[in-house]
Order: structure tokens, then C-alpha cells, then sequence
């Protein structure tokens, strides 16, 4: 009996490696059972992903064929790609940064209070216009340890007010300027982007060269890429215009005399973290490689650590089933650490209805708190690194950014870039071309679009300000179908009963039960409820199912394709006679010959789709 070395390998050794060639032809054999006759490139391509920016997801990756790609480099070294600083966010975490929305400083001060007591480790107070007044910004950090918990500012217009309010409260609060830390948050043309607007910038580089000579831990102007993104724009968009923001005020502020190391440490950067976490964990590794590359041209490569803060996508976040948005933003906060931002903000689950309560405060910061303290996600760096996939998605979307930013650069950079609409036009062709995945529900939009729930009671919570207008629009994923729920709760207001659907599901629950729960899921999905009868076995069982289930004039046959052609026409024929104005069929245009009017199907324009039938059903539309 032979004994093996007990190394815990040799087992393995006995096989052969499988290549690259052997597994591509496996998925070929899976691939023909479905009909797809593909081989070699073209199999593996069946299986590929087309992303935003031209990227594509491929089913495998491995090790690059020559064995090379960028150098990442170590954390805290140039390009930066595995973290800012040398020791990531392994010994204390990410910094936990609480938004606070409202004008009332007294509100705000007690809510700031009871988070920094809970896990909040910094304050970003909205200031100005529809926010707190900049003479109140005393009373909303009255009690707080401000040589302790950084203060971060939003203060749009009012930028020059804000600032001196904070460097004079920590002056009057004996904080010594070393120890005060603290983002003023100044960004004119992010500013110009949400409003229009365009600002003086002549007391941002006032404010620059005085922190940068007196206040070592203070920053004075923060790149936000969230106008970019909130208008739909790309995560390679967003990259891109963030690098052109911030080449913007590298020239302006070396053109008011301050050294270009001075100049890049005056900057913070702000991007979006979505529940797509490989695209945000990228999104994150090649912002720090290409603004070290942007450092490196200007003769500072070890100067060009990116600090980020990661915002938790409002995107994304839905207003139906709102709860939902609490699984959205632990994976986007996940994503964000992983990726190595310096801080994120976890926006409560109820931020798009209003205020949010102090219930959704607290889940918000207790994301990173159980994703730091039970999840040890900081205890390692760059975690994601090494990965084929994570790191060739990180080259890829590194390379789509850089070429957005140089279009950017030609159009005369990203002030010449708003003011022209180039900005404006291409973030609108992008969101075009995403609604139409919104609407085909190819993106899925959990709680919304998926799986809605017509009976939740909503959740209500007290108006917020209103969000700055005038430049960029706002989108939302859920906004298409947030107006049809809107026409269907107008309508349960107005007659007590929402839009109904009658549903005929055919034969045994084995025929009928995907494209029953396909159709009663796209059609609550703009708010028209479905109405099952009992299984409809003959033609005069349907119509009269039909007659006693208070549908507004409409049916869908729900069955497999073999019974649609045994009794879609019949049954057609018997709810037209009883009321039916317009039969649809679950299935595949043509699957029944003619014997229904319309069809839906997986990939159909839901969107259309429902307000076609809410038009019918004479439900008003917006007003």
C-alpha cells in the first residue's frame, strides 16, 4: 500500500490541469441543449455580459494570457490602487459619515448626538438654501467633541458663509488647528451641474491657501461626482468628469500660487457606491489609479493618494417598499469598504420620502457598524485584489473613464463641458439607453418592478428640502414606475378599488404557475391588481370567473404553450363575450396564432405595456 505525502496536495497532483479549451467545450455541450449551436469564442461569448461604457462581464476569467497587466502596487503607494494609506482602513475602519438634511439646528444637534453616541464617527451637515442657516451651525454642533469627530459641509452658494462659520467655531471652541478635521466641502462646479449656476471662485481659493497654510487636517474643496451619477450618468462618466473637476481646480488653485502638493491635498473626493459591489469596488481601485496618473503628469506621483467618500447610491434607492433599500445599501456599503473608500454614508432607507426617522438613522450607521465590527471587513486590505475579475474590471473601466476624461480635456474642460451641454447630452444618452432595461425589466428593480406589493401601507415621513434644480436633471431607477403606481393610488382614492386584471390560469398548477406569477408580478408592478379565478377548465368556467371578478374589461390566459393551442382560442372567444375588451396571452407573440390581441413576455416593455392598459382602463394619467 502505497502511502502519499501528507501535504495536502498530492491528491490533486494526480490530475491533470483542465485548460482553457476543455471548458469551453463543456459549455458548448450545455449550450446545444438549448438550442445554441456556438463553439469555441462564441460559446463563451453566449455567456458574456454587456455592461455600461462598452465593458463586458465574461463567464471566466484567469490569469492574463502574456501573464501581465498595471501594476497595482502596495497600499499607500503610487498608483494607489490598493488603498490611499499604508495601513487601508485595517486599524480603525472607514469613517462612518452621517448625513443631516433640515434647518432646525436644535433637531439636528440631537440627532448628531445620539449617532456620534452609536457608531457615526463624522457629521455632513447640508448648509444654505433649504438647509440649515450658517449662523446655526453653533447650535447643531453644540456638545460635540469637534477635535474628535470631523464636520463635513454642503454648502452649494453659500460655500464662503458655511466655511468661516466652521473655522470660527473651532477657533472659539479652543480647537487647536492641527487638531481640527474637517472637509468645507466647496465645490463650484458641482454646484453649476445641480443648478446652473455658475460661482465666484474667488474665496474657494481664498479659503485653499489659508487652510492649506493653518489647517493641516482641514480640506477646502470636495470633488462630488453625485451630480454626474444622479443625472444617470456611468460609472466611467462619473469617473471621468470627476478627474476633469478636479484637474479643474488643480489649475486653478497652482494659478493662485499654491504648490501643486498643497494644491492635491486640498481635495476630497466624492463618489457613488450602487448594489452592483464589483463595479463599485472597481469604480473605487481605478479612481485612485487614474487621479495618481493625473498626480504623476503634474511631477507629485506620491502626493496623488485620492481620499474618498463613498454615498450609498440615491439612484438606486426606491420609494416603494422602501425596506428593500436597506439590503440595496449594506451591499453598496459593503462594496464601498472593500473598495477601499476613507468614508462612506449609508443614506437611510426612507432618505427619498422625506426626513429620515431616527430608526432609519440608526440602521443606516449600524451598517458599517456590523460590516466592521461582526463582518471584519476592514481587518483586511484591498480585499478584493488579486482577483482576475475585480482587477480586469478595474483596468477596463480605468481605461473608459480616462477616455471620457480626455473628451472632457478637448471640449475645454468640464466648466466648457457643462455650459456647452456636452455633459448634459451624453449622461442623457446613457439614461436613455438604461431606462429601456428599466422597462423591459432586464434590470430588475426589486419591490418595484419585481415582486411589488400593492397592499403595503406607505410610509410617511416629514417633507425634506427641496433638492437643488436647474442644472442636471435627477433621475431615479424606480421614477417610470413610481408614476404608474401613482395614476393606480389616485384611482383607489377616487373609487375605492384599485385597476383590476382578470387572470385565467388554464390547466394543472404545473402549466400555469410561471406565467400566472410572471403576469401578476408585471402587472402590480403598475399598480393594477390581478384577480386569479379557479382553474379555468372549459371556456364557460373562465367567462364566468371572468363576470364575477370585477376586472376593468381586461383578461390574460396563464398556460404552457401546448394548452394555449388546445384552448386560447375558445377561451378567448368566452371572455370577449363576457366583457373582456382585450384578452392577452402570457407567452410569445404568435404562440396562440390570433387567437388573443396582444402578449406579454419576458424582455416586453413593461412600462408601455401598463400605461397602454391604464389608458384603457380610463385611469387619468399625471395631471
Amino acid at each position: 500500500m502505497t502511502v502519499l505525502p501528507d501535504d495536502g496536495l498530492s491528491l490533486a497532483a494526480e490530475f491533470p490541469d483542465a485548460t482553457h479549451e476543455q471548458w469551453q467545450r463543456l459549455v458548448e455541450g450545455v449550450l446545444r441543449k438549448s438550442g445554441k449551436e456556438v463553439s469555441g469564442e462564441a460559446a463563451e461569448d453566449a455567456l458574456s455580459t454587456t455592461l455600461e461604457d462598452g465593458l463586458i462581464t465574461r463567464p471566466l476569467y484567469t490569469a492574463r494570457p502574456d501573464g501581465d497587466g498595471p501594476d497595482t502596487g502596495f497600499p499607500g503607494f503610487a498608483p494607489f490602487v490598493r488603498g490611499g494609506t499604508p495601513a487601508g482602513t485595517g486599524t480603525s475602519g472607514w469613517d462612518v459619515r452621517q448625513r443631516f438634511t433640515g434647518s432646525d439646528p436644535v433637531r439636528i444637534n440631537e440627532a448628531a448626538l445620539a449617532d456620534l453616541e452609536n457608531g457615526t464617527t463624522s457629521l455632513w451637515l447640508t448648509i444654505g438654501r433649504g438647509g440649515l442657516p450658517a449662523d446655526g451651525l453653533a447650535r447643531a454642533l453644540e456638545g460635540v467633541y469637534l477635535d474628535l469627530a470631523p464636520v463635513v459641509l454642503d454648502s452649494g452658494a453659500d460655500y464662503a458663509d458655511a466655511a468661516r462659520a466652521l473655522l470660527a467655531l473651532y477657533d472659539g471652541r479652543g480647537v487647536a488647528p492641527k487638531d481640527a478635521r474637517a472637509s468645507l466641502g466647496i465645490d463650484p462646479l458641482g454646484h453649476e451641474a445641480r443648478t446652473g449656476e455658475a460661482l465666484d471662485p474667488a474665496p474657494a481659493v481664498e479659503l485653499a491657501r489659508e487652510t492649506a497654510a493653518s489647517w493641516p487636517g482641514v480640506r477646502a474643496l470636495t470633488v462630488d461626482a453625485l451630480p454626474y451619477h444622479e443625472a444617470g450618468g456611468s460609472a466611467a462618466e462619473e469617473l471621468g468628469l470627476s478627474l476633469a473637476t478636479g484637474v479643474a481646480y488643480l489649475r486653478t488653485l497652482t494659478d493662485a500660487g499654491l504648490g501643486i502638493e498643497a494644491a492635491l491635498g486640498q481635495l476630497e473626493f466624492r463618489y457613488a457606491a450602487t448594489a452592483d459591489q464589483f463595479l463599485t469596488i472597481a469604480k473605487l481601485r481605478a479612481a485612485r489609479r487614474l487621479w495618481a496618473r493625473i498626480a504623476e503628469a503634474c511631477g507629485a506621483a506620491e502626493a496623488g493618494a485620492q481620499r474618498q467618500h463613498a454615498v450609498t447610491s440615491p439612484v438606486m434607492m426606491t420609494r416603494r417598499d422602501p425596506w428593500v433599500n436597506m439590503l440595496r445599501t449594506t451591499v453598496a456599503c459593503m462594496a464601498a469598504g472593500v473598495g477601499g473608500a476613507d468614508s462612506v454614508t449609508v443614506l437611510p432607507f426612507d432618505s427619498e420620502l422625506g426626513l429620515p426617522d431616527a430608526f432609519a438613522r440608526r440602521i443606516a450607521r449600524n451598517t458599517s457598524t456590523v460590516l466592521l465590527e461582526e463582518s471584519h471587513l476592514a481587518r483586511v486590505i484591498d480585499p478584493a485584489g488579486g482577483s482576475y475579475y475585480v482587477e480586469r474590471l478595474t483596468d477596463e473601466l480605468a481605461e473608459a473613464a480616462w477616455e471620457f476624461f480626455r473628451t472632457v480635456e478637448r471640449a475645454g474642460g468640464q466648466a466648457a463641458a457643462l455650459r456647452s451641454g456636452l455633459v448634459a447630452e451624453r449622461l442623457a444618452a446613457t439614461w436613455a439607453a438604461r431606462s429601456k432595461k428599466l422597462a423591459t425589466r432586464r434590470e430588475p428593480i426589486t419591490g418595484v418592478s419585481e415582486f411589488p406589493l400593492l397592499s403595503e401601507k406607505p410610509v410617511v415621513r416629514e417633507a425634506a428640502p427641496a433638492h437643488p434644480a436647474g442644472g442636471l436633471p435627477r433621475v431615479r431607477r424606480d421614477e417610470a414606475y413610481e408614476a404608474l403606481r401613482a395614476r393606480s393610488d389616485a384611482h383607489l382614492a377616487a373609487t375605492g378599488a384599485r385597476p383590476r386584471i382578470f387572470l385565467a390560469a388554464l390547466g394543472p398548477a404545473a402549466a400555469h404557475t410561471a406565467r400566472a406569477t410572471f403576469a401578476s408580478n408585471l402587472f402590480q408592478a403598475g399598480g393594477i391588481e390581478p384577480v386569479h379565478d379557479p382553474v379555468s377548465v372549459d371556456p364557460e368556467t373562465a367567462a364566468a370567473a371572468y363576470a364575477a371578478s370585477g376586472a376593468d374589461g381586461m383578461a390574460v390566459l396563464c398556460s404552457s404553450d401546448a394548452l394555449y393551442e388546445e384552448q386560447a382560442e375558445a377561451v378567448a372567444a368566452a371572455l370577449r363575450a363576457a366583457g373582456a375588451g382585450t384578452v392577452f396571452l402570457a407567452g410569445r407573440p404568435g404562440t396562440a396564432g390570433q387567437a388573443v390581441d396582444e402578449y406579454v413576455f419576458a424582455g416586453c416593455d413593461a412600462v408601455a405595456v401598463l400605461s397602454s392598459v391604464l389608458d384603457r382602463m380610463g385611469v387619468p394619467g399625471e395631471q
